[in-house]
């Protein structure tokens, strides 16, 4: 019997970065098995052109992507999910929509791109940094054995993920 894909939401702020990152990385690497959406609390007029361009350069589809409000997902029309993952401190401290079919919720922040201050080598940087954090999230998220684990233990797992930073690289 071939397994359900379960939909994931990755929920920001703005939408523009962090979320957005998130959604084009769990397409990529959960293929078959999740199908992945991101949405905002407070959506920017488009995502953030350092976003597009680092997914770009990383060869993720971009044709598309853009800001959407969390309400799209909170309808009654709107996809069921199975997870709600929060990726930055602000939209995690907001009351949030009541999701169809109670899906399962755990806080991943990531420190905001957006607001990295610097040149602009600096403020690339901040969004690789960014990248790096939710891609080692999502790998671990994808590899979990959710067939063999009851909804408390998944939870834990889940938490625990929001709290694995990435390893700095030496060289």
């Amino acid at each position: 019997m071939a397994e359900k894909v379960k939909n994931v939401l990755f929920l920001c702020t703005g939408n523009s970065a962090r979320s957005l990152m998130a959604e084009a990385i769990l397409n990529r690497e959960g293929r078959g098995r999740f199908r992945a959406f991101s949405a905002g609390s407070q959506p920017k007029d488009a995502p953030h052109p350092y976003t597009l361009d680092l997914l770009k350069r990383l060869n993720y589809p971009t044709e598309g992507t853009r800001s959407k409000s969390w309400d799209e997902f909170a309808g009654q029309d709107a996809p069921e999910m199975s997870f709600v993952f929060t990726v930055c401190d602000r939209a995690a401290a907001e009351p949030c929509p009541l999701w169809p079919g109670q899906p399962m919720t755990a806080h991943w922040g990531v420190p905001d791109p957006v607001r990295a201050e610097g040149n602009e080598a600096e403020k690339r940087l901040a969004f690789s940094n960014a990248y790096r954090v939710l891609n080692t999230r999502i790998g671990i998220f994808t590899s979990l054995p959710m067939e063999s684990l009851d909804r408390l233990s998944l939870q834990k797992r889940l938490d625990e993920i929001g709290q694995t930073q990435q390893e700095p690289e030496h060289g």
